[in-house]
């Protein structure tokens, strides 16, 4: 019969040792991740501390089931455990170097295939984080290199003294045009930016939606007026709480699209009504409508459904983007109906409370 007062001993170095072990694994899981952040770029806040943890625990996972299996030495399991740490290690080099190319057969390792699945996660989560950041500098490089070009060939013909007036005024005022598409791409990175980074606090009110809307509507009469566009508000008298300014935002860029994307003569229809414990608003247009596989992905950053058309009238692809985050932090969601040659319909879900 073995002594208590060695049980009790071998309890605590037990307890001692996993808790040494707990903390040695979250301190190489941090140390982990900002390997692969200096390899890949660093993420929001809220990305560090997942993928730290996730790795933290991955690694504790890894050398719980490692020191199990080394203490089975006799039952022939040794050889099972040091292959394990073998491959692991070495996805795990591999994943700090930035290749995010890695596999490993859970089917080989039996006791080990939940810790090898979550490495076999993580690569693959990190390598969509990867080709994201990569497809982000390109899209920001295309939007920034187009109105440059156009910026620095026009200021060259300028130098042309043989020019007449109106050419010159002309040019100056594609260089003013592109200007602003350039300011456009900067204020909407910003406030991208700044609303997942999740540090801004917003302060919430209650106000009347009804009237918000109908006043942006009212503000943009000089755009849509222009095209003779006819714009029908059905406008219930409901109340909300929260942040005014945020959700102006919203409306401003989704009937902005309605009317660039509206033939002349087209109608727009605004909608606001009280659906269970949700308000929502509805957005229709007369235009072109998006094809069925652009729909899943218009609210992407920079994505656009038809790119030629966007950039005639001076879209970056962020403004949608923008929608759906604004609309995620009041607790909300973002649909849309279109069909091809008929129109769209945006439908925005606000809970009434927050």
């Amino acid at each position: 019969m073995r002594d208590p007062g060695r049980r009790s001993a071998e309890h605590v170095f037990f307890a001692v040792s996993a808790l040494v072990m707990m903390c040695a694994a979250f301190a190489a899981g941090r140390l982990l991740s900002e390997l692969l952040f200096s390899a890949t770029g660093r993420p929001s806040e809220t990305w560090r501390h997942v993928v730290s943890g996730l790795t933290g625990v991955f690694l504790m996972v890894a050398a719980v089931k490692a020191g199990h299996e080394i203490l089975n030495v006799g039952k022939g399991h040794h050889w099972k455990g040091r292959r394990f740490l073998h491959e692991t290690r070495g996805a795990l080099d591999r994943i700090a170097h930035g290749d995010f190319d890695v596999f490993i057969d859970p089917k080989n390792y039996g006791p080990f295939s939940e810790v090898v699945d979550g490495v076999n996660k993580m690569a693959s989560e990190l390598g969509l984080m990867e080709r994201l950041r990569q497809e982000f500098i390109s899209n920001v490089s295309h939007e920034i290199q187009s109105p440059l070009t156009s910026i620095s060939g026009f200021a060259e013909l300028l130098k042309n003294e043989l020019l007449t007036s109106e050419q010159k005024n002309h040019y100056l005022e594609i260089i003013e045009t592109e200007s602003r598409r350039l300011s456009s791409l900067s204020d909407n990175l910003l406030k991208l930016s700044s609303l997942e980074s999740g540090k801004d606090s917003f302060s919430f009110i209650e106000f009347r939606l009804d009237k918000q809307i109908e006043n942006i509507a009212l503000t943009l009469e000089p755009q849509w007026g222009k095209k003779n566009q006819k714009v029908e508000a059905e406008l219930d008298k409901l109340s909300l709480r929260g942040n005014p300014d945020l959700l102006s935002q919203v409306w401003i860029n989704l009937l902005h699209n309605a009317v660039k994307f509206t033939p002349p003569g087209g109608r727009i229809l605004i909608a606001l009504r009280r659906e269970g414990g949700e308000l929502c608003c509805g957005i229709s247009d007369t235009g072109p409508g998006i094809s069925p596989e652009d729909q899943p992905r218009v609210f992407e950053r920079f994505y656009k459904a038809d790119k030629a058309r966007d950039r005639s009238l001076g879209g970056n692809g962020l403004g949608l983007s923008i929608v759906k985050k604004i609309v995620e932090l009041h607790g909300g969601r973002v649909d849309l109906a279109s069909v091809r040659g008929e129109g769209t319909t945006f439908l925005v879900y606000l809970p009434e409370r927050n």
